[in-house]
């Protein structure tokens, strides 16, 4: 069996983008190792920004790795960057903040854990990051440069349709004006650069459990927030909707359509 590294910004990232496809390949007998770059103690949460906040946060993300069926859970050491309030790097974030780390020094930390895992795979997340946070973009960066340096052979960007991503937020604008629709239309991967869609509704139940672990992500600020949302949603629809998880990697012929992560055109 093969080893795959998940590699994440913050705790609740892995719940969000590939819990999935971790807990199909556990089942399926891979080694799957999850590894943070931060605590994540400047997310929004009721509990203050701090060590406090991270070491809850860290504690969910022991309890989100279970249900998944991870081998190993690694926190490279970085302090949270923080999100400034328009989306950009925060002003007052710390000293040891993972978007101001050497990119050399932050890869090769990785890199010590791809090659003592003798990794086969190793996920990170589009050039944008996502949708733009500065710890995501970071990651991109981190995890690429790892991959070159420990030779790990496969590298996937985890991200999201952004096709059907938009659809969905312009149904939801006819009820919610508000809704800010072209902060979507730069998120994460258009369709026709997704190269692996993985079908993971088997391992849906597993995806919600690592959700729910991240208690301290569900409120904060004004209410509910996207994780909080995400979970009220009824089962059969949470399934289908969360049933299926995206990657990009980057190399393949155009139009590739893979359903595993260790599938090769």
């Amino acid at each position: 069996m093969s080893t795959a590294v998940f590699f994440h910004a913050h705790p609740d990232d892995e719940a969000l983008l590939t819990a999935g496809t971790m807990a199909m390949l556990a089942h399926e007998g891979h080694r799957v190792v999850l590894v943070v770059a931060t605590a994540g103690e400047r997310g929004l949460a009721e509990l203050p920004h701090g060590d406090e906040l991270g070491r809850a946060r860290m504690d969910e993300l022991r309890v989100s790795a279970a249900a998944l069926g991870c081998a190993r859970v690694v926190r490279l050491g970085y302090g949270d960057s923080g999100l400034a309030i328009d989306g950009g790097v925060a002003e007052d974030r710390p000293d040891d903040a993972f978007i101001d780390a050497d990119l050399e020094e932050a890869a090769q930390r990785l890199a010590d854990v791809l090659k003592e895992e003798a990794a086969d795979l190793i996920t990170i997340y589009d050039p944008a990051g996502g949708y733009g946070h500065p710890d995501h973009v970071q990651v991109y960066r981190v995890g690429t440069r790892a991959a070159e340096i420990a030779g790990t052979p496969v590298v996937l960007e985890a991200t999201v349709n952004r096709d059907l991503l938009l659809k969905g937020v312009r149904l939801a604008a006819r009820f919610y004006p508000s809704l800010d629709v072209r902060s979507f239309e730069r998120a994460y991967s258009p369709g026709e650069a997704i190269t692996h869609r993985v079908n993971v509704r088997r391992f849906a139940r597993a995806k919600r459990a690592a959700m729910a672990a991240h208690g301290t992500q569900t409120t904060g600020g004004d209410g509910d927030r996207t994780l909080g949302a995400m979970l009220k949603i009824p089962y059969p629809l949470y399934r289908m909707v969360f049933g299926t998880e995206w990657y990009v990697r980057r190399g393949l012929p155009p139009g590739t359509r893979l359903r595993h992560p260790f599938d090769n055109p």
